[in-house]
């Protein structure tokens, strides 16, 4: 087995890679931004080196940075995690050919056939497996689009080639949205996976989002663990995963469960991955294959018992499956519940803050992945993500009670989460009855019921005390930095106040609450923000992010909803639109920029 592991990511799963390294007697390093230097994964590790600033292209996405803490630590593999590099075939090939280190994860070839979707849906068609009609080769063409459009009819789905979570996918309804969504869907995948590469498919209007979990060693067995319900969604985006599905009965599970063992075979695919199915009347189809780790693995890890994270590990350093698909057995049912720093009732927007509380749920039944404690930031670098609550039960009722009792004992003050969004999905009629689909929450719930469950079981966020600081002798923990490697120094100091204690833990430190994990805080950064002079109305950022594109120039006349730039934000495309018509007298920000939320944008006179 490895000696030492580099997990090539941050936040709650570089946390709960660890965890599995721990009880593998593997020692872990983990890699951070400047805005992730208190980071709980950072905390946790055995080692951190720093990998460089906090935009992710020039830290977390630096493919010769992170090989080369790899060698230097002494690190003799590399798990990716989920995101970032984790389902890049560049990096895993770079990884590959590093003396001593070996990539935890499927080849780079089986990376290169199924995670770019038009290879991937070629594949499936070989192993008999339905696919959605779709492009098998990559378009740029608008005209392209429009015919594929008239031939099989809208609405159509563009899709980056190397995306996944809704990231690099535009709905496209008529042929009059052909160019602005393929030039979205292009910007999004060059973004967030450094590949503007785009296909084309039908989008099913009423599907249920079926995925099935695999694991593959490279003695050639394959063995599914069974599909999760990842159908309710909003703007593609998962929210709360379950497994079992509620909405398939035990043939058409097994016929599912076997399709993507054949499609994993003909791809001579190894490690774990997830076969993604899009379900509608009965019939299923290959929607796209994850080439890695997915956030949702808890899920089927409560129901079936298996540590996929070890089994990873194991197969990646030559092991053999030791069970047959006979042994897999599903106990109970599951769900996982995301706790994003975002607001339900305003559309789900991001939310940045500190956690001046952070008390999680406990009891059986209940398991927390997360790398956050008291005091810690959430400051919007990177996804929004604070915690996974996973739940398990006998029965899918004693699940959703279960849940019930341990998203009321949740306690987060310091910022909005969803949480209060979470509590009236388990009241929600549909989603109790398990009839939801994934157009449920953007088309079908009343917005208004959200807005009811933030007022009523919403928060406000806090300043944090400043009572009894007052202290005669301090001892501090200082973090220092040598050649890119943290180290911590203990010191007495005499006459000053405390200093906080985020980011000043010890190597696996845990939150004050005993048995959960530690997330992804961030210290973030911050930058100058624009300035504008001219005259007119400013039109301001309305939350921290990156500008992805400029949409106008000065001295241009425009209408009330025209777009004038493109914010990213927490990994979604928001559009900045003009409110009333007139004229650009000023362009404050330009693309790549980072702004902070009240920032200066365009000036309309």
């Amino acid at each position: 087995m490895f000696e030492k592991v580099l997990i090539a990511n941050r936040g709650e799963i570089a946390v709960r890679v660890m965890r599995a390294c721990e009880e593998l007697d593997i020692d872990t390093v983990a890699i951070y931004s400047e805005a992730d230097k208190d980071a709980g994964h950072v905390r946790y590790a055995d080692e951190a080196y720093n990998v460089g600033p906090a935009r992710a292209a020039d830290s977390y996405l630096d493919q010769e940075a992170i090989v080369d803490v790899a060698v230097r630590s002494g690190a003799d593999a590399i798990h990716p995690g989920y995101g970032f590099l984790a389902e890049n075939a560049e990096f895993a090939a770079l990884v590959e050919e590093t003396d001593n280190v070996t990539w935890v994860g499927p080849s780079s070839q089986s990376m290169e056939q199924l995670g770019e979707k038009t290879k991937a849906r070629t594949v499936m068609e070989t192993a008999d497996v339905p696919i959605v009609p779709g492009t098998t080769e990559p378009v740029t063409d608008p005209e392209e689009i429009a015919a594929f459009g008239e031939k099989h009819g809208y609405p159509l789905a563009i899709k980056a080639e190397g995306g996944g979570g809704g990231r690099g996918l535009k709905v496209v309804r008529n042929a009059a949205e052909v160019e602005d969504q393929l030039e979205s869907a292009q910007r999004e995948g060059e973004a967030y996976f450094d590949n503007d590469s785009v296909y084309v498919e039908r989008y099913l209007e009423q599907p249920r989002h079926i995925e099935v979990q695999i694991i593959a060693d490279q003695h050639g067995n394959v063995r599914h663990l069974g599909e999760r319900d990842c159908s309710l969604q909003r703007r593609h985006q998962k929210v709360i995963e379950e497994a079992p599905s509620p909405a398939l009965d035990d043939d058409l599970r097994e016929e599912i469960g076997e399709a993507a063992r054949r499609g994993v075979r003909e791809s001579d695919y190894t490690n774990a991955g997830t076969v993604e199915f899009l379900v509608e009347d009965g019939e299923f189809y290959f929607l796209e294959v994850n080439t890695r780790i997915q956030v949702e693995h808890t899920v089927t890890e409560e129901i079936t018992g298996i540590d996929i994270v070890k089994w990873q590990l194991r197969v990646a350093d030559g092991d053999e499956l030791e069970f047959n698909q006979s042994d897999v057995e599903f106990d109970g049912h599951g769900m996982e519940f995301r706790i994003n720093a975002e607001n339900a009732a305003e559309e789900f927007a991001p939310e940045t803050g500190t956690l001046t509380t952070y008390d999680p749920p406990g009891g059986i039944g209940v398991r927390l992945d997360d790398a956050l404690k008291e005091g810690d930031t959430i400051s919007g670098e990177y996804d929004s993500l604070v915690a996974k609550l996973i739940v398990h039960g006998s029965t899918r009722a004693e699940c959703i009670a279960r849940a019930r009792r341990a998203l009321a004992e949740y306690d987060i003050d310091g910022l909005t989460t969803v949480i209060p969004f979470h509590r009236l999905m388990l009241t929600d009629e549909a989603f109790v009855a398990g009839t939801h689909t994934t157009k449920y929450l953007d088309e079908e719930l009343d917005p208004s019921v959200i807005e009811e469950a933030q007022s009523r079981w919403g928060s406000d966020s806090v300043e944090p005390s400043t009572d009894g600081q007052e202290e005669s002798v301090v001892e501090r923990e200082f973090t220092v930095e040598v050649n890119g490697k943290r180290f911590e120094v203990n010191l007495e100091e005499r006459g000053a106040p405390p200093l906080p204690t985020n980011g000043q833990s010890t190597k696996r430190s845990r939150p004050n609450n005993p048995g959960t994990n530690n997330a992804s805080g961030s210290s973030g950064g911050s930058t100058d923000g624009p300035v504008t002079t001219a005259e007119g109305e400013r039109v301001t950022a309305e939350m921290q992010g990156t500008i992805l594109s400029v949409d106008v120039s000065e001295g241009d006349e425009i209408d009330a909803g025209d777009v004038l730039c493109v914010l990213e934000a927490m990994k979604m495309e928001n559009d900045i639109v003009a409110s009333h018509g007139g004229t650009v007298t000023e362009v404050a920000i330009e693309q790549g920029q980072s702004v902070d939320m009240g920032d200066a944008l365009v000036v309309i006179d």
